[in-house]
């Protein structure tokens, strides 16, 4: 592809990366402050608990295990259908999860308070010494899930073996990653500006493996 068919796609990873900032400091300046509390207040009041199992089950589809594992399911796809350059765009997911850990170490941001939060989907990261009461932006389910699934139906829209598969890949890779990060305010477990920052930094790591996947790419002599 052109450079110049990239250059929409270069300018949202610019604009992305300054909302992102520029949120990072809102937050800081406690401009979220009121509007996560009302969020979370409103998403405790509708808390039902014959739902919390299915919300459960779906805080999995954003958890590290299962995009993990399907990012590697991705590599090993696109290795050994020759696409080996093409390989290495899951080191856009890993690097999204690394710096969404560097975040949650060095930015103070704690997370809603054990009083209103439910219990989350089962992860072995629960077995991390004080997992779950530190701080908590972004949301790294939301990350997840924008990155994993985004690429997915990305390659799929591409290479995928029907014309059925291809039509629905960005329907339902949406679908996913919406209530995903509704998941994540159903249960309490982040604020509104987690899942906001969230979204913002998997959508900075997939426009940017996009184009790593549409770079141009030299003939062969």
């Amino acid at each position: 592809m052109p450079l110049e068919r990239l250059l929409p796609r270069l300018i949202a990873i610019v604009v992305l990366s300054v909302v992102f900032v520029a949120m990072t400091m809102a937050i800081t300046a406690g401009l979220f402050t009121s509007l996560d509390h009302q969020v979370a207040e409103a998403m405790h009041g509708i808390w039902q608990e014959s739902l919390h199992g299915l919300f459960q089950v779906i805080a999995e589809l954003g958890g590290l295990e299962l995009t993990s594992i399907l990012m590697l399911a991705l590599f090993i796809y696109l290795w050994r259908g020759g696409f080996g350059a093409d390989a290495m765009v899951v080191l856009a997911f890993a690097g999204a999860v690394g710096l969404e850990v560097v975040y949650k170490l060095l930015f103070f941001h704690p997370g809603p308070p054990l009083s209103i939060s439910h219990r989350d989907g089962p992860t072995l990261t629960d077995l991390l010494p004080g997992s779950g009461h530190g701080n908590s932006f972004p949301s790294g389910h939301t990350v997840r899930a924008v990155v994993a699934y985004g690429l997915l139906a990305f390659v799929i829209r591409r290479l995928g073996p029907s014309r059925a598969a291809r039509f629905l890949a960005v329907p339902v890779a949406t679908v996913i990653m919406v209530v995903v990060a509704f998941g994540r305010l159903y249960l309490d477990v982040h604020w509104e500006s987690d899942v906001i920052g969230g979204l913002l930094l998997g959508g900075i790591a997939l426009v940017a493996a996009t184009v790593w996947l549409d770079r141009p790419i030299k003939a062969e002599n």
